[in-house]
């Protein structure tokens, strides 16, 4: 054999080893490519993501959150501290031991650095302060929250990956009616067997072609009495009946144009279905502690006429400002009231469907607003000067929210997009008229609704619309299919906080004990499919019932008897 001829022969074995190394990295690349991340994977880093996470954790199960958040609980993090309760004795689980976690921190007197304990048990709280009876304490400071839910986290060794933003537009991939993947703006891809979508907005339902729907329905879509426009119903003092103020620059004149912030739309009828949203405010945390308070600032470009509604209704005699409820160490979680206040009503309808870029906007003038807000009360001669002195005591917490200036990390979105999914809860289950046949836990907060508008009566006079607190009997059930999308539009997707249900009865289900505890429930869900190696939607329900029994839900309730003779 000549030397060309070996020569030759050893050139086409280099190059054949070569062609098959490259086949064989690229498949083992794409082997790589084909590996499940976690068993499931959750967007949002809400209250609603934490239990989720655990609960899967506790099920033997791999997890990982990805999340837009940088700080992790959302509202229950983020100035919502003064819960909204409603009836504790349903809240167990996951849920109940965030509550306990709370009880357990004020027991140290280490935590008590601006206010003695004793003195917080006596200021009028009741159960929902510092309850030794269930050892769960219901109120709490922003973050002292964020601290239990980072706790849960390192305790379960929680993969949290932070400031991490879907791409919504074309970031989710689907097949065969599941979810592949999800890819953030970054370019990172994950994948999974199962995941749930743990957003207020419902950014991951929504980008996977889910369906949902945003704003009021009419009260026909569901045979409802409180859903859709509600002109005219006053349950609480947040409008501006008996007042009379008119909504014009000149009072009385419709010509001289119409004051801020102030819709000229058609408010709809009564039981009509609309595009508007419950508006949205900072849950701020406040305090009068000396040495703790950062003094209310005014904002840039502050516009004085914005508040023009309020001089008016300050001159009708309407003097309320601080709403919510106070929480430990001489701080308050401070939440709307009255007809003007830090609701920014009518500003919010683009919001659920936004992009970033359009959220951020929307963002920035609610703080705007609020943060101008704060320095009229304490500034604006038509505020009478003595209340003017005390709000001036006030200020924001120096210890809360510090690296971002002492402002709530989040906005209340009080609700944003609602899936429809497998089963729509409406008030007819809530009001106890229609029975849930596969509950997963249980609310019993009043369906609560904030304006969602402002506009101008028939007779030339300014009023606020929306405004609803209706009382259920008892506590009621949630059904499974609130968490569920229809089958046929995803099969591996769990729905936690976006819940299926009506504009009025997302008005209850929306508070953060439930968030919780529907959080645990999909997990708990999952973690079966998984074991099973089956379909969500073919978990057997009494096997999910007996394991959410064993973890500490309650899925149903016995009204206490009444022993008086």
């Amino acid at each position: 054999m000549n030397r060309g001829t070996i020569r030759s022969k050893v050139r086409r074995s280099y190059i054949l080893t070569l062609i098959v190394g490259v086949l064989l990295t690229a498949c083992a690349s794409s082997e790589k490519q084909d590996n499940i991340d976690a068993d499931v994977v959750i967007y949002g880093g809400t209250s609603a993501a934490i239990s989720t996470a655990v609960q899967l954790v506790r099920m033997d199960k791999s997890v990982l959150i990805v999340c837009p958040d940088k700080h992790i609980g959302g509202l229950s993090a983020s100035g919502l501290g003064f819960t909204d309760l409603g009836n504790k004795s349903v809240i167990g689980g996951i849920s109940k031991e965030f509550y306990q976690e709370v009880y357990k921190h004020y027991q140290n007197d280490k935590a008590w650095r601006w206010q003695p304990k004793d003195e917080y048990g006596n200021v009028g709280q009741g159960t929902t302060a510092i309850d030794d009876e269930y050892k769960t304490m219901w109120t709490f400071e922003p973050h002292v929250a964020e601290q239990i839910f980072e706790k849960f986290v390192k305790e379960h060794d929680i993969k949290v990956l932070r400031d991490k933003w879907l791409d919504r537009e074309n970031g989710v991939k689907t097949s065969n009616g599941k979810i592949t993947s999800i890819t953030l703006l970054e370019g990172t891809t994950y994948k999974a067997k199962i995941f749930v979508d743990a957003t207020y907005e419902g950014d991951l339902m929504a980008a996977a072609g889910v369906g949902y729907h945003v704003g009021r329905e009419a009260n026909s879509v569901y045979g409802e009495e409180w859903n859709g426009v509600q002109k005219g119903k006053y349950h609480h003092s947040h409008n501006f009946q008996q007042l009379n103020i008119s909504p014009y620059m000149i009072p009385g004149d419709s010509t001289s144009g119409v004051l801020p912030r102030i819709s000229t739309e058609d408010p709809g009828e009564n039981g009509e279905g609309d595009h508007r949203v419950q508006a949205y405010n900072y849950r701020l945390c406040t305090t009068n502690a000396e040495g703790n308070v950062v003094p209310f600032e005014k904002p840039e470009n502050y516009d004085p006429a914005q508040y023009e509604l309020l001089r008016r209704v300050f001159r009708g005699g309407r003097h309320a400002m601080f709403g919510g409820g106070k929480i430990p160490n001489k701080k308050r979680d401070v939440n709307n009231v009255g007809p003007f206040s830090s609701d920014n009503i009518g500003m919010n309808y683009e919001y659920p469907e936004a992009s970033y870029e359009k959220r951020k906007l929307i963002l920035e003038e609610h703080t705007k607003y609020h943060k101008g807000l704060l320095w009229f009360w304490g500034n604006d001669e038509s505020v009478p000067k003595e209340l003017r002195e005390d709000f001036k005591k006030w200020g924001l917490a120096k210890d809360e929210f510090v690296d971002n200036g002492h402002w709530p990390y989040q906005i209340y979105v009080r609700e944003a997009r609602r899936m429809l999914g497998e089963f729509v809860m409406t008030e007819n289950e809530i009001l106890g008229k229609n029975k849930v046949d596969k509950p997963i836990g249980m609310g019993s907060y009043t369906m609560d609704s904030h304006n969602t508008q402002r506009y101008i009566t028939k007779g030339g006079f300014v009023q606020n619309e929306g405004d609803l607190g209706v009382e259920p009997p008892g506590p009621y059930q949630i059904h499974l299919g609130t968490i569920m999308p229809k089958k046929e539009e995803c099969k591996n997707l769990l729905v936690p906080a976006a819940v299926s249900s009506s504009h009025i009865a997302f008005g209850s289900i929306r508070m953060e004990p439930v968030f919780m505890i529907l959080g645990q429930s999909a997990g708990t869900l999952a973690a079966m499919a998984l074991d099973a190696d089956i379909s969500l939607y073919d978990v057997p329900f009494e096997a999910l019932d007996r394991q959410l029994r064993k973890d500490g839900q309650i899925l149903e309730y016995k009204a206490p008897e009444n022993t008086e003779k």
